[in-house]
């Protein structure tokens, strides 16, 4: 780390910032978000814009951890604090943080996943939750999710959950085993909702059998009893309602699967809705369903997106054949598509299967994303 800070040091005497470096094989990418200093190494095929996107992830996970206001504190009083202390017990989140970026294309695309389920379950979920809730005034956000999905979102009429804020509770909630066998009541620092102070978090799976965790967020710190009976009554309705059956039916399925889509030799896809920030793909499957090919095409995705967000030569569309796959990727106003078809496909029958595959996701999107927001 001392050459790390020395590097930096070195380039702002002359006025300057370091941003990138290339050694050999590796390529390092450095973001300053003073007090701190956050460096990226990788031998993988990642652009330094992908780099940097991922150091802001890690940046933030730490801010949620301490709060920007904590951090500027300990610094202000010893400017070679060592935060390894504040971070005690919480390497965890950064662990699995680092691991989920690994494998999930939601943070290269900036978008969160939604579980699929029938328009009127998601109501029902929603409008459950909206009963339940309203009656208190304190509360600001009402989060279900179930392995790193969102299931239903309800918060105040003011405020809005960004992406990122999202990544990082599914994280938490991924981290935590511990939210499985009771219920907590945890503080947690939302960055792009309010860098400088805490959430107060009521976190419980809805059911022993259930993989649906509600998270009832609050600016008020005495609030444990009274959402703690709020959850009781969420999860008595939706059981009535028969709607856990339905969440676990759909992560059971995987959501859908490719041949659901009915464009012959389509592999897998990710798609963005852009105005939702909200993102569906279905199961990786054959012949994507080893690790060394999920990383491949993992890969590939990067790729991808790197050229088409080039800064000199950004692109509308792009048509990328390997031996093994024929990769396209589609720009559009209102959403980003990436897709990897049999090898043997032609260019022209892959945009037309392109358009196939974006009508079916516009069909379908009231069971694959959260069209409406809906407030307390």
């Amino acid at each position: 780390m001392g050459v790390m800070q020395a590097l930096v040091s070195y380039v702002a005497v002359s006025g300057d910032q370091i941003r990138f470096v290339k050694a050999g094989g590796h390529r390092l990418a450095f973001l300053l978000r003073l007090p701190l200093i956050l460096v990226a190494a990788t031998t993988l095929p990642l652009s330094f814009q992908q780099l940097l996107s991922q150091l802001n992830y890690v940046h933030a996970q730490i801010i949620s951890t301490l709060s920007a206001s904590q951090l500027a504190r300990a610094f202000e009083r010893r400017h070679n604090f060592d935060l390894r202390r504040l971070l005690a017990g919480s390497e965890r989140f950064l662990d699995s943080l680092s691991d989920l970026m690994d494998e999930d294309p939601s943070f290269l695309l900036g978008a969160v996943r939604c579980l699929p389920l029938p328009s009127d379950v998601r109501d029902t979920i929603t409008q459950t939750i909206v009963q339940s809730c309203s009656k208190h005034k304190n509360l600001v956000f009402a989060v279900l999710v179930a392995e790193n999905h969102i299931v239903a979102l309800v918060g105040l009429k003011q405020y809005q959950l960004h992406h990122q804020d999202i990544h990082l509770i599914f994280n938490m909630v991924h981290a935590s085993e511990s939210f499985k066998t009771a219920e907590s009541w945890t503080p947690i620092c939302l960055p792009r909702f309010d860098s400088s102070g805490f959430l107060h978090a009521h976190v419980s799976y809805l059911a022993e059998n259930c993989a649906a965790c509600l998270l009832l967020l609050t600016i008020d710190r005495d609030m444990f009893f009274p959402l703690q009976e709020c959850k009781r009554n969420i999860t008595d309705r939706l059981r009535k309602h028969h709607c856990l059956e339905a969440i676990g039916k759909s992560l059971k399925a995987g959501g859908y699967g490719v041949s659901e889509v009915g464009v012959p030799a389509l592999s897998h896809f990710v798609y963005k809705g852009r105005s939702t920030a909200q993102l569906t793909s279905p199961p990786l499957e054959a012949p994507y369903n080893t690790a060394e090919e999920r990383e491949r095409l993992l890969g590939l995705y990067h790729l991808l997106h790197h050229r088409m967000y080039h800064p000199e030569c950004p692109l509308k569309i792009l048509y990328f054949a390997t031996d093994r796959e024929i990769l396209l990727g589609w720009h559009m106003a209102g959403f980003e598509l990436y897709a990897a078809f049999e090898p043997l496909v032609t260019k022209e029958t892959a945009v037309h299967a392109m358009t196939k595959l974006v009508q079916w996701i516009k069909k379908e999107e009231n069971r694959l994303f959260i069209m409406n927001s809906v407030t307390l």
